[in-house]
């Protein structure tokens, strides 16, 4: 595939993708997705950063202004917000709230900061940023370092992770180091180590230190990777490939640990159709004891079949920050075979960029013109063609 064409494609959704308050998640019209969401339009921030393209980054401030303009008192960050010239309409969540959007907020905020030498600009939004720190502290809720999350409660919003998820405590993490990057705070020093510990005690195997459950830890089938989530009912197994990639972006535990985690992604990946790991794997049938979570876990219409959406679907989106941590740990080549199967996906349907497909059908799943395939590819080219790095 030539990467050069289905960048200069992505670059151009992007373009196509931009508003005036923001990044929307697609260029379709599509009512839900034309909004600024919180997530999807900081990691389309992301990619505009590694585009070098001003306008592209002059939409990504505007991404962040809104956010920050409609964040709720409490400190909660919009899911997305809808804006025309009559009205704006805020969404802190669906069914339940999105602990994510306020960390990938923190990390919009101080990676647009890094990368355009601004930092009047976290001086600016230093006051959101400690009220969105401190919720994620309330977030705790028994006050010893890790997020509690709700069932639906981050971007795998109708998948069945809930309680002390993978994903949000590296999110946390990530968010934590990118503000501490500037903030240079010794209390803040000391948040991320003791978050990284608990990390390591209770989702890697045969880690010592006081688990938050030891039954249900010591009861557990560790495999050759991090469980996606763990809560008072036990672990759920399920491999978690963004979680995953940020733990190895953000060098979570021991070389040895992390090169089994590639191996096993590099396993899985390799033997899909088209050569993408999937969001979540094994994917979740009708025969298994979490169908009954999963089943029922929809607003609009039931999309997470076998192998589609969060259950076992593959996403460029995931895959582009895979490649990343891919190239994080020197495994060049394996980044170079990951995103020509990324290029290959969003140029199915004449460059229609996709937000998904079925791993094992390869069809085609979700809404086209996704603004976050897009990033994927622009993220994961400039990564390898002009050695850009995210500020972690």
């Amino acid at each position: 595939m030539n990467t050069d064409i289905t960048f200069i494609k992505a670059i151009e959704l992007l373009e196509e993708a931009s508003s005036s308050e923001g990044f929307l998640a697609s260029a379709q019209n599509i009512s839900n997705y034309k909004r600024v969401w919180a997530r999807d339009g900081v990691i389309c921030g992301l990619a505009a950063l590694a585009s070098g393209e001003e306008h592209l980054i002059a939409t990504f401030k505007k991404t962040l202004e809104t956010l920050a303009n409609n964040q709720h008192q409490n400190g909660t960050i919009p899911s997305n917000v809808m804006t025309d010239q009559n009205h704006i309409e805020v969404s802190y969540g669906g069914l339940a709230g999105r602990v994510d959007a306020v960390t990938w907020f923190i990390i919009g905020i101080c990676q647009y900061a890094h990368y355009t030498n601004d930092t009047g600009f976290v001086k600016k939004y230093n006051n959101n940023i400690l009220k969105a720190l401190q919720l994620l502290e309330a977030w705790e809720f028994n006050n010893k370092g890790l997020l509690y999350v709700p069932l639906s409660g981050n971007w795998a919003d109708e998948y069945i992770t809930d309680g002390y998820v993978l994903y949000d405590q590296l999110l946390r993490v990530w968010a934590l180091k990118n503000y501490n990057h500037f903030a240079k705070d010794e209390s803040i020093t000391t948040k991320i180590q003791n978050i990284t510990e608990q990390i390591e005690i209770n989702f890697m195997p045969k880690s010592t230190g006081e688990k938050y459950h030891e039954r249900a830890y010591d009861e557990f089938q560790f495999e050759n990777y991090m469980p996606c989530s763990f809560s008072p009912a036990g672990y759920k197994t399920t491999f978690d490939a963004f979680a995953h990639s940020l733990a190895l972006l953000l060098n979570i535990g021991s070389n040895d640990f992390q090169e089994t985690i590639i191996q096993h992604a590099e396993n899985t990946r390799t033997q899909t159709a088209l050569a993408l790991l999937p969001a979540f794997w094994p994917p979740i049938k009708e025969t298994d004891a979490d169908w009954n979570l999963l089943k029922n876990n929809f607003k609009y219409e039931f999309r997470n079949y076998p192998n589609e959406f969060h259950n076992g679907g593959s996403w460029p989106m995931v895959n582009g920050f895979y490649g990343l941590a891919l190239m994080s740990k020197q495994k060049n080549e394996e980044a170079k075979k990951l995103l020509n199967a990324i290029n290959l996906a969003n140029a199915i349907e004449d460059f229609s960029f996709y937000e998904n497909f079925n791993t094992e059908t390869t069809a085609v799943n979700g809404v086209p013109f996704c603004a976050w395939s897009a990033a994927a590819t622009i993220l994961l080219h400039q990564g390898i063609t002009k050695n850009f790095k995210l500020l972690i």
